[in-house]
C-alpha cells in the first residue's frame, strides 16, 4: 500500500475526505518524526512502537573494489511490532 491508498482508505473508513485524510496522515508523520528527532519514542498500544537505536561504528568493505572502509555510529529509527499486531499477521488470537 502506497501513500495514496492508505489517503483513500483512510478516507473510506472514517467517512471523511481525502483532503482531510492526507491532513491527518502528514500530520502523523510529522509528529512521529518530530518526536524521533528529540530522542523519544511514540508507543501505540496494540500497535507498535516507533523508537531510535543507536548503531555503533564498525568496519566494512566497499563492495565493488573490496577496499576496507570505516562506517560511521549513526541513529537509526526503528519500529518494534507489538503483540496485537504480531497475532493479526499471524493469524492467531491476542
Amino acid at each position: 500500500m502506497n501513500r495514496k491508498e492508505l489517503i483513500d482508505a483512510l478516507s473510506d473508513k472514517t467517512g471523511s475526505s481525502k483532503a482531510d485524510a492526507d491532513r491527518n496522515i502528514s500530520a502523523l508523520i510529522e509528529i512521529v518524526t518530530s518526536t524521533l528527532k528529540k530522542g523519544d519514542s511514540v508507543a501505540l498500544v496494540g500497535f507498535g512502537t516507533f523508537e531510535v537505536r543507536k548503531r555503533a561504528a564498525r568496519a566494512g568493505r566497499n563492495p565493488s573494489t573490496g577496499e576496507a572502509i570505516k562506517i560511521k555510529a549513526a541513529k537509526v529509527p526503528a519500529f518494534k511490532a507489538g503483540a496485537t499486531l504480531k497475532a493479526a499477521v499471524n493469524g492467531t488470537k491476542k
